[in-house]
């Protein structure tokens, strides 16, 4: 199949028709094309891709039906999307399979699509086609766990199987004396670049001396190591056993590979990477991830803080030490005002979450909270209090713009 092609398409045509496809709906297959897809035979039916059934004519059921079998030998947890068209009963002929695979506790879809009854049509399989391609992503994702989960994440240690099971991506476990080995071996010329790049642009560096700020960059140079060596797509690092056990911090190297795309999670809480990761999938945006440090319940805010932050996503930053140790270095960002979503999720399965729009309306420099510090105003459903009365854990994911609509849809679909 080609590089480029987004979903695959086939075409299904009751046995008796004597109508050429490309005369029933020949209109139609160059817009699929178009938004990406590509047609497919039957016998393609496992390809590793989106697959939508075109229903040309009515008496199609049980052929799609056997399709839809066939597929989920190998494809789990997909849902089924079925075109219809207003023309030689397509129509009929999808809701009855539909009504079928609900029987049977699938998840299914049809589009109508009708130029003039319909004309969202081409917008709503663009995000069926963005969605599915989010899920197939996950499922080829591979997250490193460097380290076990840090002691004190008691309600995010998920089985890995959960994780891909419900979610899809794997789960790689990498010792984390695998990674001090690896940072040992980093020479200070390896690090120059990186190191000039950042402290350059800090509006000041507080605490830390150049021999932390080098041993920062070295944690740096040598996860980049481990995630080419592993074919690693995002990494969860026990980072507090760099602190007690080698006087340095990831905060830096963590805060580096997000700005780079390569989604990075602290304290090796994969609950939260494996969260890090859809936002991303989804919005294409770089996730912050923090604790909820304070809340007030009569505004409906809480102040998040962590030790980390991507340099991306603030206007300027100081480096200072890491807040807990003192030790290390660690990142004091301002985060601009303006829309933004916060996410958790959770529970045992890892089918619930905690997603709310939002604004930054403050930024702040308070000694006893981490370095970088955002109060947070939370506009719709979820509220402050909720974090009080059903947590999902201790940290929340924040990502610019408001996407819990689409957040929430996809999570309908594929998870809940």
């Amino acid at each position: 199949m080609n590089a480029n092609t987004k979903f695959g398409f086939i075409p299904v045509s009751s046995s008796i028709s004597q109508t050429p496809i490309e005369e029933m709906v020949g209109e139609l297959i160059p817009v699929l094309h178009a938004l990406g897809g590509e047609q497919i035979t039957e016998e393609m039916i496992d390809v590793p891709l989106p697959v939508f059934y075109l229903l040309v004519t009515g008496g199609t059921e049980e052929k799609v039906i056997t399709l839809c079998r066939e597929r989920k030998k190998t494809i789990k947890n997909e849902i089924t999307i079925l075109l219809a068209n207003p023309r030689n009963n397509s129509l009929p002929s999808s809701l009855e399979i539909l009504a079928r695979l609900q029987q049977d506790g699938e998840k299914g879809k049809i589009v109508y699509l009708d130029d003039e009854t319909n004309k969202n049509w081409h917008g709503e399989l663009e995000q069926i086609i963005k969605h599915q391609t989010v899920f197939y992503q996950l499922k080829k994702t591979n997250i490193g766990l460097i380290g076990e989960p840090s002691d004190w994440l008691v309600a995010s240690m998920p089985e890995e199987s959960t994780i891909k099971n419900v979610w899809g991506p794997e789960v790689i476990k990498i010792a984390l004396a695998e990674l001090k080995s690896e940072i040992s071996g980093i020479k200070d010329d390896e690090i120059e670049e990186d190191n000039r790049y950042v402290t350059s642009r800090a509006s000041e560096i507080k605490e830390p001396t150049k021999k932390e700020i080098k041993s920062v960059f070295k944690v740096y140079a040598a996860l980049k190591n481990l995630i080419k060596n592993n074919e690693l797509n995002s990494v969860s690092v026990r980072c507090f056993d760099l602190v007690t056990d080698m006087k340095t911090t990831g905060c830096i190297a963590l805060s580096r590979l997000n700005d780079e795309g390569v989604v990075a999670g602290c304290e090796g809480d994969l609950v939260s990477t494996l969260g890090m990761l859809w936002a991303n999938y989804m919005t294409d945006q770089i996730i912050w991830m923090a604790n909820p440090a304070q809340i007030d319940e009569s505004n409906n805010s809480i102040w998040l803080a962590h030790c980390t932050v991507p340099i991306k996503m603030v206007e300027n930053y100081k480096l200072r030490s890491h807040f807990e140790s003192g030790l290390g270095v660690g990142i004091q960002g301002e985060l601009s005002k303006g829309k933004i979503t916060v996410l958790r999720l959770g529970g045992k399965d890892l089918k619930k979450i905690w997603v709310s729009n939002g604004e930054i309306i403050e930024s702040g420099s308070s000694e006893n909270l981490c370095r970088t510090q955002v109060k947070v105003k939370l506009h719709g459903a979820a509220k402050a209090v909720d974090l009080l009365t059903a947590p999902l854990g201790n940290h929340i994911l924040l990502m610019r713009g408001s996407h819990t609509k689409e957040l929430t849809e996809w999570w309908e679909t594929f998870i809940a």
